[in-house]
């Protein structure tokens, strides 16, 4: 009598279970695979175009201590942004007599009161030490304030910056609002006023850009320090 072929039947059933089982496998593992390195992949182009520093505060003015009333801010100009090069390329004049370049210190990104930036140079000087236009220009406005002290902003000679003198002692006499500046040209005496620490004397200095309107307290800050250099 012929054996049933029952038990090749069961044969057949189990081995293509079991290829069936294995081919499974790799496709599910393929899967799991490619899942895992696009979203790696994806995961790499978000971390390479997320801003750095969580992107552009816009809450406070450009020049820290000035009472601005808007904000024009557009963020901090990189050193070698076209508008430093152009800074640079004009070789400005230190704007305190008798401090050479070897004696400024980087300062533009230390932190201040009320989680403020401080986006200027300070060059430390004896009260009384002239200070001078770095370049030709305009005086765009003398202001008094309460965090500055007596300062002075000017206009570069084609209007697309303005330079910034705080905490002065006094200005220089004859300077007044409109009046044409030379290079080199004494306009204030550094000072302890405004916010100075009074044992400090010292000259705030700082660049920025001017917005289309021209505002003299409205602008993108600018490194002194990479341009004086």
């Amino acid at each position: 009598m012929k054996k049933p072929r029952f038990d090749l039947g069961v044969r057949h059933l189990v081995a293509a279970g079991l290829l069936g089982f294995v081919v499974g496998a790799f496709v599910v593992g393929s899967l799991g695979t490619m899942s895992w390195r696009t979203l790696d992949s994806q995961s790499a182009r978000t971390a390479t175009i997320k801003p750095a520093g969580g992107g552009i505060d816009e809450s406070h003015s450009p020049i820290v201590e000035t009472p601005a009333p808007t904000s024009g801010r557009t963020g901090v100009i990189p050193s070698a942004a076209p508008e430093a090069k152009d800074l640079a390329s004009r070789h400005l004049t230190i704007p305190v007599e008798g401090i050479p370049q070897d004696k400024l210190v980087r300062s533009f990104h230390d932190a201040r009161s009320g989680s403020r930036v401080h986006e200027a140079l300070d060059i430390l000087a004896p009260k009384g030490t002239p200070v001078v236009a770095v370049e030709d220009g305009t005086v765009a406005k003398l202001f008094n304030s309460k965090a500055g002290g007596i300062t002075l902003y000017q206009f570069d000679p084609g209007q697309e910056y303005a330079y910034y003198y705080a905490h002065l002692d006094r200005y220089e006499d004859g300077i007044k609002e409109g009046a044409s500046l030379r290079r080199g040209q004494v306009i204030g005496y550094v000072g302890v006023s405004g916010n100075a620490p009074k044992d400090t004397p010292h000259l705030h200095f700082a660049v920025f850009r001017l917005t289309a309107e021209k505002h003299w307290w409205e602008g993108t800050p600018i490194d002194p320090f990479d341009i004086l250099r």
